[in-house]
């Protein structure tokens, strides 16, 4: 579940209404909301002021989008952020070695039951 909407669900609702399993959701999505934060206020850091980092890394770590939002060009270059969508060639002749999988839904992330690498055991 994502962490900004388990958050949520604890500000809005009395504490005696909320499972413990919720809370410590929550307390988990707390600290990597926070670890998410940091880790884009890093990144961008050496791209803009401090200020505008700050301010971005907050709106990439505090659900505003969904997970598999795609953020476009556009959208990225309005955030603040240096985006080209300049290919060079020989990257464009490598990436057509390595063709993806045509998907007949809409979602960006893929849903598995298991872990990847870990397979059911029957018997």
């Amino acid at each position: 579940m994502p962490a900004a909407s388990l958050i949520k669900v604890v500000e809005q609702k009395p504490i005696a209404e909320i499972d413990d399993q919720t809370l410590v959701m929550a307390d988990v999505g707390r600290k990597a909301m926070a670890q998410v934060r940091e880790a884009a206020r890093t990144l961008v850091g050496d791209l803009m002021p401090a200020e505008q980092a700050d301010a971005l890394a907050e709106k990439l770590s505090t659900g505003t989008w969904t997970h598999d939002y795609p953020i476009s060009a556009a959208e990225a270059r309005g955030l603040g952020l240096p985006v080209s969508t300049d290919m060079p060639e020989g990257i464009l002749e490598l990436m057509t070695l390595y063709p993806q999988p045509v998907r007949a839904h809409g979602g960006g992330v893929e849903y598995l039951p298991i872990p990847r690498g870990r397979e059911a055991k029957h018997g």
